[in-house]
């Protein structure tokens, strides 16, 4: 793939990026925090900023929330932000289904999503947005034990020991699939699509797919949280909706 080196104007920081590249970032958005829309604003044009060889997009996803202004929000997001796409539907269907939509309105090369609160570091963006500008077919997010202490402690568990299941049991190629930083290209976009789990397994069962098939490059790449990011306890009713789900993952593998 035909690459070229740009140096950001006030960084030390090379960025590779490929000529004419096009992006979707896609956000699945669910009741977020008041001031979510400064946060996306920011960020996500910090970021395009650091590559001026690629032309962004942003695609939303409003997963029936029940807190958000829509008109007000698509008007503040779109007066920053004119090349916004703002998907919506009034019932609330799991960040899985939110991002399949997503993923159906994109036509870029390059497809990344992550969460509406950006929790992950720029340096992390720009690290799997640059190997993802490479060979690879897919990047996906890889937590490290800082991640998991911000975690609470039974969903840290519960997240480590699906990572020995997942390198065990379905011996897929990277075993941290539930990281919310992940990045693929238009040729498994299809792949992606394929899947049909709807809430908090289905980037397991998207990376499961991607593992089946020899001739997809996939790599695990590190990533960092933001200062201040917390996560929210997980619903006993959909850790066993869940538990169910790897069930028939794995007798299918």
């Amino acid at each position: 793939m035909s690459c070229q080196t740009r140096k950001i104007h006030g960084s030390r920081n090379m960025y590779f990026v490929r000529l004419l590249a096009t992006l979707d970032i896609i956000l699945p958005a669910y009741n977020p925090l008041p001031g979510w829309e400064s946060v996306v604003i920011n960020r996500y044009l910090s970021l395009k900023n650091r590559f001026p060889g690629i032309t962004f997009q942003l695609i939303i996803v409003n997963d029936g929330s029940n807190r958000i202004d829509e008109p007000g929000a698509t008007k503040i997001l779109k007066d920053s932000i004119p090349e916004l796409i703002w998907i919506s539907y009034s019932k609330n269907r799991g960040k899985g289904n939110a991002l399949r939509q997503g993923v159906a309105s994109s036509t870029a090369e390059l497809i990344v999503y992550t969460d509406i609160d950006w929790p992950y570091t720029e340096k992390s963006m720009t690290g799997l947005i640059n190997i993802l500008s490479g060979d690879m077919d897919a990047v996906i997010g890889v937590r490290d034990q800082e991640y998991y202490d911000h975690l609470p402690k039974t969903r840290s568990r519960i997240s480590k020991l699906l990572r020995t299941f997942n390198g065990k049991l379905l011996r897929l190629k990277v075993n941290d699939t539930q990281a919310g930083l992940k990045g693929f290209k238009k040729s498994v976009r299809d792949i992606f699509l394929s899947t049909s789990i709807d809430r908090y397994l289905f980037d397991l069962e998207f990376i499961y797919f991607l593992s089946g098939k020899p001739d997809i490059k996939i790599i695990g790449f590190p990533i960092k949280l933001r200062p201040g990011i917390t996560f929210s306890k997980m619903n006993r009713k959909i850790l066993f909706q869940e538990a169910r789900n790897f069930i028939k993952i794995w007798i299918k593998s």
